[in-house]
């Protein structure tokens, strides 16, 4: 035989007396309901409390014409228990797909090492590069990348010959340099 409560509705879950009374009354079968469905006692008593805070956090959606507490919270544990399936389904599939990848032997673990020093490298190149000047890194860029001979970098940005040239020279040097020491030099700006 069902207690009123059971006639009347959950108790307000929003007070701890209110969630108390209700979590007493209702746990022993809300604890069966997960048992029978699952093997791990911790995750049994995980998804236990999983369904009380989501009975909590829906106490306000609970329609007394719709049946007996006990029914809506069975109705609230098979949408927990079907989302701890979905989740390890997702995570059953995610293992699968890593597991059909094969794993690196030594050989490879020492060419990857290799590229990303080589990575490494061209990145503290390129950071040394754009804290070029804007003249020196022009000048650079059109005898290195584009290939022109200095007279005609000289040409292409309207200075003479000897002005390339120290650009380049300065350029280069910076380049070089270690990263600590790729401060910017005011002397560096004065060559234009």
């Amino acid at each position: 035989m069902h207690s009123p409560r059971h006639e009347t509705g959950p108790p307000d879950l929003t007070t701890p007396e209110g969630f108390g009374a209700f979590h007493e009354e209702h746990i022993d079968a809300v604890l069966g309901f997960v048992t029978r469905r699952v093997a791990d006692p911790h995750l049994a008593a995980d998804l236990t409390a999983d369904i009380f805070l989501a009975a909590m956090g829906s106490a306000g959606g609970y329609r007394r014409h719709r049946g007996a507490p006990v029914a809506w919270l069975f109705g609230i544990a098979r949408n927990v228990l079907s989302g701890h399936a979905r989740g390890l389904a997702r995570e059953s599939g995610a293992l699968a797909r890593l597991s059909g990848r094969r794993l690196l032997d030594d050989e490879d673990v020492a060419a990857l090492e290799e590229r990303i020093d080589a990575q490494r490298a061209f990145r503290d190149v390129a950071g040394r590069h754009a804290a070029l000047s804007e003249p020196l890194r022009a000048a650079l860029d059109l005898v290195v990348l584009d290939e022109l001979t200095p007279a005609e970098a000289a040409q292409a940005l309207g200075v003479t010959q000897a002005t390339i040239r120290v650009r380049l020279h300065r350029a280069r040097r910076a380049l070089r340099a270690p990263a600590s020491a790729n401060r910017p030099d005011p002397t560096l700006e004065a060559v234009r």
